[in-house]
């Protein structure tokens, strides 16, 4: 009997790992850009206002966000706001894992999850130089007085749209592109990053 084939999982940005790595920059200008694969994605919709929802919470240990650009985190989980009645959660666990526990907390009520981790690839742009590569071509006013650690909204950076979470004030932000776009938008921010690899400014 044949060996039974296992399918090797491989991530959309596995073939520019080494491009992205090349394209670090260190010291006071510095910016980094990898990849994050196989983020855990699962995207919620329920009545923010149902019991039903009072479950999610519980489940998740951590209020769905009400307004945009908002998100809450507890433990393994962050939960993004995307619209009146829709989350995204992102997560370090098991996709499986975290759709069943939704769905159960959902129970019979009005609602949806759906495991959309295949959905989107997670880059995450990090260092002193990572707002500026990003305001390029990006609409949104990034600066810290607007938009800070714990904010996500989507948006577009250069001609791909994304779900842009800011992490920290280092700043780090992470992108959520779809994955067929995700070789675009990686180039993209390759380009963008080479300018630093100049003589630093005093």
């Amino acid at each position: 009997m044949a060996e039974p084939i296992t399918a090797l999982r491989t991530s959309p940005l596995a073939h520019l790992e080494e491009r992205m790595r090349s394209a670090t920059v260190t010291g006071a200008r510095g910016v980094t850009l990898t990849e994050w694969p196989f983020v855990t994605m699962v995207n919620l919709r329920v009545d923010p206002a149902s019991e039903a929802a009072d479950r999610v919470e519980k489940a998740l240990g951590a209020p769905l966000p009400r307004q945009c650009g908002d998100t809450a985190a507890s433990g393994p989980h962050t939960v993004v706001w995307l619209g009146p009645d829709e989350w995204l959660v992102l997560s370090q666990a098991e996709e499986t894992a975290v759709a069943a526990e939704l769905r159960e907390a959902l129970g019979g009520d009005p609602g949806s999850v759906v495991d959309v981790s295949a959905n989107r690839t997670t880059l995450e742009l990090s260092g002193p130089a990572a707002r500026q590569v990003l305001e390029k071509g990006c609409p949104l006013d990034l600066h810290p007085r607007v938009f800070g650690p714990g904010r996500a909204v989507s948006t577009t950076v250069g001609p791909i749209a994304v779900l842009l979470w800011q992490v920290d004030e280092t700043p780090t932000y992470r992108l959520f592109p779809r994955s067929s776009f995700a070789d675009h938008l990686a180039r993209w921010l390759i380009d963008a990053m080479s300018e630093y690899r100049g003589p630093e400014v005093p």
